[in-house]
């Protein structure tokens, strides 16, 4: 059941990425949560969460960015999103940290000189749009069904590890993109790689193993019947789409398939600006796909029309 969200005034930190070259998730996001009535506030003279959750657990310092954020959200509302996966792994993992561990919490409190016990909640749009909307409201919001686009939903890693900590879905065998999806009319395909890592940071130095990474990937989604994927990580979208050069150098094999962000498919399927969706941005065009979409839907509905006429002796 979805609840009432009217008086909720959720706060929204963008992270470092969505101003700049992963702007259109940003402005599909906000543009269409406007059309399900969402209110969000930015929050503003907000700084860099880490991106990267530390590893040793003595090390407070490394959570005091993602901590400050937590604390700037909570004088605006109780509930706190994110779109980068990365920026909401360490918000929700230094929020459950500050939740659990009480010599965490106490070492972040006296150092930042604030009262803080991880009361805000911190959700991704995914959950949101399930507990908040309801998947069967935003299908009832759908003006533009995305035409049964074969859309591989993939996950990748931050989203879900740790499974204890973040605590978002099935880690082996998730469904809640897989249930947006369909709600806007996409065909899901199912393909045992959408929760491997697609290389990460290694791109920085590793470009072969990215891209040995990312063939996997999109090869493994191509056989199982997708045409392109969806995701919600700037860095997996950089990997997946924008590094595809470095794929069809490695693999003759390979062709080219669509990246998505999960927002640029909810901002066709809800009627925004299609400007706002960035697909010049893309490195693997997917004007291509939505082209053909579009034709066969024209096609067919022009078939129905055409059958409803014989049906009533219309010439």
């Amino acid at each position: 059941m979805a609840e009432n969200n009217s008086d909720k005034n959720i706060v929204y930190y963008p992270g470092c990425t969505l101003h700049t070259w992963a702007k259109s998730l940003s402005d599909t996001f906000i543009e269409s949560f406007k059309k399900l009535d969402i209110n969000l506030h930015e929050l503003s003279d907000w700084s860099c969460c880490q991106a990267v959750f530390p590893l040793a657990r003595d090390n407070i310092m490394g959570l005091v960015p993602a901590a400050r954020i937590l604390i700037q959200a909570r004088e605006h509302g109780d509930i706190l999103t994110t779109l980068c996966s990365f920026c909401f792994n360490v918000l929700r993992r230094t929020n459950n940290a500050i939740q659990t561990d009480g010599e965490i919490r106490a070492k972040l409190n006296a150092y930042l000189e604030e009262d803080y016990t991880g009361d805000v909640h911190v959700l991704h749009p995914l959950e949101i749009l399930k507990v908040m909307v309801g998947f069967d409201k935003l299908k009832s919001k759908v003006t533009k069904p995305c035409g049964n686009i074969k859309i591989g939903p993939y996950y990748g890693c931050q989203l879900i590890r740790p499974p204890k900590e973040m605590k978002f879905d099935d880690p082996e065998d998730p469904k809640l993109l897989d249930m947006f999806l369909e709600s806007i009319g996409c065909e899901v395909v199912n393909f045992p790689f959408k929760v491997e890592c697609c290389g990460s940071y290694q791109i920085v130095q590793g470009e072969d193993m990215v891209a040995d990474r990312a063939y996997a990937i999109l090869s493994n989604a191509r056989k199982n019947g997708a045409e392109a994927i969806a995701l919600s990580c700037p860095l997996c979208f950089y990997n997946l789409d924008t590094r595809q050069n470095l794929i069809t150098q490695k693999y003759t094999d390979f062709s080219p398939m669509p990246v998505f962000y999960f927002t640029e498919l909810m901002g066709m399927a809800l009627g925004i600006d299609e400007g706002l969706c960035g697909f010049d941005k893309h490195k693997v065009d997917p004007g291509i796909l939505l082209e053909s979409l579009q034709k066969s839907s024209d096609t067919q509905e022009h078939v129905t029309v055409k059958n409803d006429q014989n049906k009533l002796g219309v010439n």
